[in-house]
């Protein structure tokens, strides 16, 4: 049973949102009301309601628990980066004493009844009326873009537009005085429906459900903007802007870590402001895509500098967390602010990535919901060519920063001896995987014992692997090399006798043949792999080239996963991914996938529990039809 949590008007939440607030009946269930106790030691304020309850000092919003089952439309936060969360782990949330917790009553809804002009809508009228006591705008209490999750990336769902909009709510009555506890919340977005000048204008009886969900796509898009810029205002003013945490680090730092987000944040800015103007001039949105294809045509380009310095701004923030105290501890204190949220720094960092690889997926939806062969559609289908060409040029520009950087690092890493050295920088080479496997000759393959053989370190890239032994951490001899062309691959199985477990695992082995080697001899090796994953992950690497061509199944059979939380690759051969992203499963071994992501064909190593399987086949036909006329409208 997930832990239950006491609504408190003295909660962070409640200071933060205010003491009364609706919520859908059925999260809610009724609690026999207790008599405050007085506490002994103090004299005043009754037990928390379960034992070790701590009340954080960061206000928090969404009180679920990320499970296995139900985390598929959340991120829980804080886990929005891995190698982040292995930063900054033993960083803990100072907490305050629990005070007097009273309950809140349930509060009565007025006006059951629904408008007589759209009796469809009474299945759902909680959002509306909320909205309507607060004056109906969406700027009114401006979210956080990382708390919010667009309905136009999910594209997976098994339930209709319709369903997404108005899910039937059960009613249930509740004794009077009865306390409320909350099972799970997290206040839905706005919608175009919910405008309280699109009701009293009557215009849900007069568009057609067609266009009303072509409303609903555009007006997210506006919404999602502001979102995202709010979190880039918060970013600048709370952690660019701090004359604390900025004298820890020196002006290097400092651009390497922030590079040119007060640009992003201007572009974003007035590209919300075009959009708004827009919306505010017209009640039913004529159209936006010319004001997506000015921007990203002409204005979004500071998107690929900042992307491009992706590696230098993760690289900077592991370092300072990891060696600069001072700087940790500023940190802490700035992630603390209300208006932070109780979110990490890396969480605001990466925004700009992932907006703008989720502005496609939402400019797609807009094309699904607007008739084919008009202007409109005309107009779509450019806007979404404008901002996929600007995806393609930020990963590129990440790509090459990286590539570039790294060959320059490894040239003066590896130390060739006696063996002919290899020019390794070329614009046209870049890293696939690299890492220590236990390197064999063929006659001890036979009889190996786990464990056994001497270390090795492999380098491989895409046109050439290299072997080497690891000297230190920035220093490694070259054994031996091979161009790719020359290299083949396969598994092999020990012939060791079943055993108790050995100390040190190990045992999956490959042989790797070299027809032509750095001497022009052949040459023939086995290595050993700790897990099978490892060695799955090797034997892909290695066989590239054959993966690349196309296959004989048809995508359509292939299985589909959804990611339920972000996943930031931490080797060569893994694929970083978002939540919601789509992902074609093409092998797994030992709790591993190998895939190809659906919007853009990238291919990598993602962690199995980060996802879960797409078992309607429609959704999954679906998903493979948008994939191949993304590919084809965008040229991706």
């Amino acid at each position: 049973e997930p832990r239950r949590i006491v609504l408190s008007t003295n909660s962070p939440a409640a200071l933060k949102m205010g003491t009364q607030q609706l919520i859908p009946r059925s999260l809610a269930v009724c609690t026999k009301t207790k008599n405050p106790t007085q506490n002994p030691s103090t004299g005043s304020g009754p037990e928390p309601p379960y034992p070790g309850q701590k009340r954080a000092s960061v206000p928090s919003i969404s009180v679920q628990e990320e499970t296995e089952e139900d985390g598929g439309g959340m991120l829980k936060r804080n886990l929005r980066n891995m190698s982040y969360r292995a930063a900054m782990k033993g960083v803990g949330t100072e907490t305050e004493p629990v005070s007097a917790v009273p309950a809140l009553k349930p509060v009565l809804e007025e006006g059951s009844a629904p408008p007589a002009r759209s009796p469809g809508r009474s299945k759902r009228t909680l959002g509306r009326k909320r909205v309507q006591k607060r004056g109906g705008s969406f700027k009114d209490q401006p979210r956080l873009y990382q708390e919010i999750r667009e309905r136009g990336l999910n594209s997976v769902s098994h339930e209709s537009d319709e369903d997404l909009l108005e899910e039937p709510i059960p009613e249930e009555p509740s004794p009077p005085g009865a306390a409320i506890v909350v099972q799970s919340y997290r206040p839905a977005q706005l919608t175009w429906s919910q405008l309280p000048e699109v009701l009293e204008a009557g215009l849900l009886d007069t568009v057609t459900p067609e266009e009303r969900k072509r409303q609903e796509a555009m007006f997210e898009i506006i919404t999602s903007e502001f979102s995202y810029m709010h979190s880039l205002g918060v970013l600048v003013r709370c952690f660019l802007r701090s004359e604390e945490l900025k004298e820890t680090m020196t002006q290097t730092e400092h651009h390497h870590l922030f590079s040119n987000i007060s640009d992003i944040l201007a572009v974003s800015t007035s590209f919300f402001e075009a959009l708004e103007k827009r919306h505010q001039e017209n009640l039913l949105i004529p159209d936006i895509s010319d004001i997506v294809e000015e921007h990203a045509s002409n204005h979004f380009n500071p998107y690929v500098s900042y992307c491009s310095n992706e590696v230098y701004q993760q690289r900077t923030l592991q370092r300072l967390l990891n060696t600069n105290p001072l700087f940790k501890e500023a940190l802490k204190q700035i992630e603390r602010k209300p208006e932070c949220g109780g979110l990490p720094l890396i969480s605001f960092l990466i925004l700009p990535m992932q907006r703008v690889t989720r502005l496609p997926l939402l400019l797609d939806t807009v094309c699904q919901k607007t008739q084919a062969c008009t202007a409109a559609y005309g107009a779509a289908t450019r806007a979404l060519k404008a901002i996929s060409k600007l995806v393609k040029n930020c990963n590129e520009g990440a790509r090459a920063m990286e590539r570039t950087e790294q060959l320059y690092t490894l040239q003066k890493q590896l130390e060739f001896g006696k063996k002919k050295p290899f020019p390794l920088i070329s614009a046209s080479r870049w890293l696939l995987k690299r890492g220590e496997l236990h390197l064999l000759s063929s006659e001890e393959a036979g009889i190996f014992r786990k464990g056994s053989g001497k270390l090795c370190y492999l380098f491989l890239f895409n046109d050439v692997l290299i072997i080497t032994k690891k000297k230190s951490e920035e220093s490694y001899t070259v054994m031996n090399y091979a161009t790719l062309d020359q290299v083949s691959v396969e598994k092999m199985e020990s012939t060791e006798p079943p055993s108790p477990p050995p100390v040190r695992p190990g045992g999956h082995l490959l042989r790797v043949a070299m027809e032509r080697d750095s001497e022009g001899r052949r040459e023939e090796v086995v290595l050993s792999a700790e897990t099978l994953s490892d060695r799955a992950r090797w034997v892909t690497a290695l066989t590239h080239r054959e993966r690349e061509q196309p296959s004989g199944t048809p995508r359509g059979d292939l299985s589909q996963v959804e990611v339920t939380r972000a996943y930031l690759a931490k080797q060569a051969d893994e694929m970083s991914l978002q939540q919601a992203d789509v992902v074609l499963v093409l092998g797994e071994e030992d709790g591993w996938c190998w895939g190809e992501r659906l919007r853009d064909g990238e291919r990598g190593w993602f962690p199995q529990a980060c996802a879960r399987p797409i078992t309607n086949r429609t959704a999954v036909e679906c998903n493979v039809r948008r994939m191949e006329r993304l590919r084809i409208e965008t040229d991706v």
